[in-house]
């Protein structure tokens, strides 16, 4: 988090030194590091080169030629090793490969986080000002220009075509058997169905399913879901156009004559680096976070056989260190101690910590008394992170609950109140997802689901995107939804108004 936060505020000149993170009792905690004062001139000369050289397209290329290629080809390194075939010191070895990817991937991630954020929220703040529109209407231009938000690349593009020209394929689909042993049969066709399946399982099989934590379970971990999922994909074919274009013309024609030239250009600013938003953290952290995952479950395996832990997973609560020593046969945690950690994490959520330690955090200063450049850059990365962590403040009724229209339309479905990937077998075709937030890591599951409502998370969070993504129905930010909506209870959701009803 240091290291990365601190890349992206030097690199676009913005008025704080990056950020900071602290567990305490198991709760993660970031605070803002402010700057020197020698510091704050410079900064100032380079916020004006953001927008005079469009700095952002510096990272992007900076993305797609050196970044993420590096990434994916040390993700695939490490997956081709079995950790199960290590011996205990090669293991130790192993984890700590993971471990430092997947810090280095961790810092990545938020080191390219001004190039997804400040042309959306530049484009956001310009377009508000000159059309009166609301945000979730103007998001909706940038619809699109995000395939990886869809849960799309080429490897699954290949994927529902050669299994849907394939009979053997389409038979093994329809089959009722067991899910884990339909992939592998996938995989075993013959000819270019098995090795589409292969491709594809390879690229999504290790990523966490949920958040970034290596407590979650990466997708082969859910062959029924991902099954299901893939399935699905095959059955709905290519996906349908938009009227992206017309939407646009109507927006544009709201905007002053003047400024349309300017409005062209902050538009497709946004669209070109919008995929940067779910891309640096599918391919940075999500897959190094499931390949360490991997590597644990490996050594918990032979932990618990030999008696040391009661369970497998139980080696998730132990830190690195212990995580080595366990496996070196030095000294660790006991298995009754990990167990407690264990039953500690899953029992306690974020709504039984403090939201901040200390005083209250204060207001961002005004960006008004800044010069033009500092302002703009202050005022578009204030809006884009409002927008991913803001939420509604309107009160609900009985059995109406009012949130930000997310994505626009309207669905009635069958709630399924979603804790954590741990639940996705539960998500039938049609149902609407109530869960708390959503990451990059649902995108694979996201084909399923009729709409999405969560407690947290604002108009640029990922569930607002991918729901907008999908042209599916989404309210976020209703903080009390999953308290609220009974699983299975029939809702409507309406994505034109910010509302959900509990139909019964």
């Amino acid at each position: 988090m240091r290291a990365g936060t601190r890349s992206f505020t030097s690199y676009y000149g913005m008025l704080f030194d990056g950020m900071e993170a602290a567990y305490v009792n198991g709760y993660a905690y970031n605070r803002h590091r402010p700057l020197e004062a020698g510091e704050i001139p410079p900064r100032f000369q380079r916020a004006e080169e953001v927008f005079q050289n469009r700095l952002w397209r510096e990272q992007l290329r900076e993305w797609d030629e050196v970044r993420k290629p590096a990434s994916i080809a040390t993700d695939r390194e490490l997956q081709a090793v079995d950790p199960d075939a290590l011996s205990d010191l090669e293991l130790v070895a192993y984890l700590t490969r993971c471990r430092d990817h997947h810090a280095a991937m961790l810092s990545q991630h938020m080191s390219f986080t001004g190039a997804a954020m400040l042309p959306t929220g530049d484009f956001l703040v310009h377009a508000a000002e000159w059309t009166r529109l609301p945000t979730a209407q103007l998001l909706g231009l940038l619809r699109g220009s995000a395939e990886v938000s869809a849960g799309g690349s080429a490897e699954l593009e290949r994927l529902t075509s050669t299994l849907a020209a394939d009979p053997a394929a389409r038979e093994l689909l329809r089959s009722g058997d067991d899910p884990a042993r339909v992939l592998a049969a996938l995989r075993g066709l013959p000819g270019p169905a098995g090795a589409a399946a292969s491709d594809y399982l390879d690229l999504v099989g290790f990523r966490l399913l949920d958040g970034f934590d290596i407590c979650e379970p990466f997708a082969l971990e859910m062959p029924d879901a991902l099954l299901r999922a893939i399935r699905l994909a095959v059955e709905a074919g290519p996906r349908e156009g938009t009227d992206l274009d017309q939407k646009v013309s109507e927006v544009r024609d709201r905007v002053p004559e003047e400024r349309r030239a300017e409005f062209d250009e902050l538009l497709g600013e946004a669209r070109l680096t919008y995929r940067l938003r779910d891309e640096r953290g599918i391919y940075s952290d999500i897959w190094a976070s499931g390949l360490m995952r991997r590597a644990v479950l490996a050594g918990g395996r032979r932990l618990a056989a030999r008696g040391r832990i009661h369970d497998p997973v139980d080696l998730i609560d132990a830190g690195f260190e212990e995580m080595c020593s366990l496996l070196s046969n030095s000294d660790g945690p006991s298995g009754d101690e990990l167990r407690r950690r264990r039953e500690y994490r899953t029992t306690h959520g974020p709504d039984d910590a403090p939201p901040f330690l200390g005083d209250p955090p204060s207001a961002p200063p005004d960006p008004s008394g800044l010069p033009p450049a500092m302002a703009r850059l202050m005022r578009a990365a204030g809006f884009a992170m409002g927008e991913i962590f803001g939420g509604s403040t309107a009160e609900h009724d009985e059995f109406l609950l009012r949130g930000l229209a997310a994505s626009q339309g309207v669905y009635e479905g069958p709630a399924r109140c979603v804790a954590g990937p741990q639940e996705f077998n539960r998500i039938a075709q049609g149902d609407v997802l109530v869960t708390e937030s959503t990451s990059e890591a649902f995108n694979i599951l996201l084909p399923l689901l009729g709409a999405i409502v969560t407690d947290h998370g604002g108009l640029l969070s990922h569930s607002a995107i991918v729901a907008r993504e999908y042209g599916i129905p989404g309210v976020v930010g209703t903080r009390e939804a999953t308290r609220r909506i009974t699983d299975g209870t029939r809702v409507r959701v309406d994505g034109d108004r910010g509302e959900v009803t509990v139909l019964a």
